[in-house]
């Protein structure tokens, strides 16, 4: 169980690293992409990075779950703590965040983005905010 908990841990270090950073990149592209900024090599080299950073975030999401499903297949009980139904509530979120990043990814990659650089500066303070509410609800088991 420790050995699931150590590298569920680690996953979703990464994969919260990556949704923290990826919307930061979706800022400084929707600049390029909204006429702020005058950079068509800058445009194509966002692409990269995002289809790249997108990739691994997706490996690290894919790891979390996974290890997290595990050690719920061998203590099934913690099913029945409400801090935990709630935790997965919000991991929930998490993956509805992760599915709406690749959705705003695909319209950067078509040159199609509508969305200002304030929206993603907003959308960008999600994960973050999720990411306190599982902590708390892990560490401090409130409920």
């Amino acid at each position: 169980m420790l050995w699931l908990k150590a590298f569920h841990v680690v996953s979703v270090v990464s994969w919260f690293a990556a949704l923290l950073y990826l919307p930061r990149l979706f800022v400084y592209h929707a600049q390029i992409q909204n006429g702020t900024i005058d950079d068509v090599a800058g445009n194509a080299r966002f692409k990269v990075m995002e289809r790249k950073l997108f990739g691994i975030m997706t490996v690290a999401a894919v790891l979390s779950l996974t290890f997290g499903v595990s050690m719920l297949a061998v203590v099934p009980d913690y099913l029945l703590m409400r801090w935990l139904q709630l935790k997965l509530l919000l991991v929930f979120c998490v993956v509805a965040y992760h599915g709406a990043c690749f959705a705003l990814l695909q319209q950067f990659a078509a040159d199609r983005n509508t969305r200002s650089e304030r929206f993603y500066r907003i959308f960008n303070e999600v994960p973050a905010l999720l990411l306190i509410g599982i902590v708390i609800l892990v560490v401090v088991k409130p409920f």
